[in-house]
């Protein structure tokens, strides 16, 4: 078996690239440690990175289209990965999940109509509802015991007749939760009686932890199948999300015509012909080096967890589940964020995102994002200690 080697330090200044290229103009300091945008700094696996080379040996990138190996390997990838039998005809690919996002609201709902999201939670959750001139309607995740659930009353007290979707994640984005089937269940149904189309944001499930199991929304049961889309992408598992590609998986044949429809409409069907490549080569060959991956970022997690326990206790860091994304509590400090997120920036040159723009719920947290080798997180957190003090 192939050993692959996440703690090699590749220079990524200088690529066009935002998590480092915009240090300077974003936040002032060209030279800070990037811990915010959420894509990793681990090179491309290799057969990827062939797979591409092949087809760029070719010469000509002209009009393409999907064949039967892209769409068998995201079948063969989620029988494998998750356990979950599904068939072509469900897939449609798009071209990024948070156009997705979009372009399933503007598909199923009318201006005005009303959007469920449950934050503190990926920000685009917002706008995409916001931009599209829909409705926005928060219900708060609970915070139970130092974790996150679902808050069913709260749910069910903001449903009224121009409620038409609600907008999952799962794994949740930023507090790193896999929520259980006995969680998604009880959501599911509640979206059932009230006639609330289900949008699933599943592109972090491939990265989940010791303990847990990643349950997509469909393979509970075919009543919950039928009404959800599952938008999902090898995107942030392989670390390619400059090459705009992803896919829905709709199990609900009336659903899945309404939205390849409007997909042909605005001609959203065409795809990046290198996207393709990869995607293909990634669920083709990329399972031994996701569980390789996955238990490295584990591994920093637990690094994390350990360092804030034991050098920074007043820092409380939720217990993350899945993804790359920490979600940590640093109200014991008694700062504004405004003043912490400076101090971090200028002071101890780490740059993370401010809970806020996940929603009022995450004042006095930050995100910080760990896919990246163990000497860069610890210099990092060493800073952070070194500038905020420990106990």
């Amino acid at each position: 078996m192939k050993r692959y080697n996440f703690d090699e330090i590749i220079p990524r200044k200088g690529t066009d690239c935002e998590k480092y290229d915009h240090l300077q103009s974003h936040f002032g300091n060209g030279n800070a440690i990037p811990l915010w945008v959420a894509d990793g700094d681990f090179r491309v696996p290799d057969f990827i990175t062939a797979a591409i080379r092949y087809r760029a040996d070719h010469e000509i990138y002209a009009y393409s289209f999907r064949s039967d190996g892209f769409f068998n390997s995201i079948i063969n990838w989620q029988q494998n990965r998750h356990g979950w039998t599904i068939e072509r005809e469900m897939i449609l690919p798009t071209q990024g999940v948070v156009s997705t996002l979009a372009s399933i609201i503007m598909a199923f709902t009318e201006a005005g109509e009303k959007v469920i999201i449950q934050p503190p939670v990926y920000t685009p959750f917002f706008t995409c509802v916001k931009d599209c001139g829909r409705t926005v309607v928060e219900n708060p995740l609970k915070q139970v015991n130092g974790s996150y659930t679902f808050d069913f009353e709260g749910l069910l007290g903001k449903i009224d007749k121009q409620t038409r979707l609600l907008i999952l994640c799962n794994p949740h984005n930023p507090v790193g939760r896999v929520w259980s089937e006995e969680e998604l269940l009880i959501l599911g149904d509640i979206c059932l009686e009230n006639n609330i189309l289900i949008i699933s944001d599943e592109i972090h499930s491939d990265l989940v932890f010791s303990g847990f199991k990643h349950v997509p929304l469909p393979k509970i049961s075919d009543r919950l199948g039928a009404n959800c889309i599952v938008c999902m992408a090898p995107s942030k598992t392989f670390n390619i999300a400059g090459l705009a590609t992803s896919f829905v998986i709709i199990p609900d044949k009336k659903i899945r015509q309404k939205f390849d429809h409007f997909l042909h409409a605005l001609h959203l069907s065409n795809g990046n012909l290198f996207g393709t490549v990869a995607l293909q080569a990634a669920y083709q060959s990329g399972m031994d080096w996701v569980n390789q991956q996955n238990a490295y970022l584990e591994a920093n997690r637990d690094f994390m967890l350990a360092f804030f326990r034991n050098k920074m206790p007043r820092i409380q860091m939720t217990n993350t589940e899945a993804t790359y994304l920490a979600w940590i509590d640093v109200r014991e400090y008694g700062m504004l964020e405004p003043e912490m997120n400076r101090m971090l920036i200028d002071k101890a040159g780490i740059v993370l995102n401010k809970g806020s723009i996940y929603g009022k719920e995450g004042i006095g947290y930050f995100r910080l994002n760990f896919a990246c080798p163990r000497q860069v997180l610890e210099e990092a957190l060493t800073r952070m200690e070194n500038t905020l003090g420990g106990g």
